[in-house]
């Protein structure tokens, strides 16, 4: 199983951007992919998550309708569409097999993807 982030970079406040997680290997489509964010100095906090099968998706509170997580079965990928982006944004955005961070083994997080917002 591998997930590799992609598609951060540098925005002006109330921009977007559309961070894209490959994903390959999986023999089943039973499974949940979150994507994650942390800023310097914070913690790790859970931003989006999907179920593959249903496409049930969950988003933390600060979202508050900016956000959608959306599952291009054809491309492979776990994309996040960020948009009305703000300073509070920006991080470094991972994803994973999992909806919550304590779920996620600690070697096992990739290089992420940098989201960047200007003020």
């Amino acid at each position: 199983v591998q997930l590799v982030e992609s598609g951060g970079d540098l925005v002006q406040a109330g921009g977007s951007l559309r961070p894209s997680c490959a994903v390959s290997g999986f023999t089943t489509d039973d499974y949940a992919i979150g994507w994650f964010r942390q800023a310097p100095g914070q913690e790790r906090e859970a931003v989006s998550c999907i179920r593959r099968i249903d496409g049930n998706a969950w988003y933390a509170d600060f979202v508050n309708g900016r956000f959608t997580i959306s599952d291009h079965t054809v491309e492979g990928a776990i994309l996040l569409q960020l948009n009305r982006l703000n300073p509070e944004d920006a991080g470094t955005y991972y994803c994973a097999v999992a909806c919550h961070v304590s779920m996620v083994p600690v070697d096992s997080w990739g290089q992420g993807t940098q989201v960047t917002v200007s003020s």
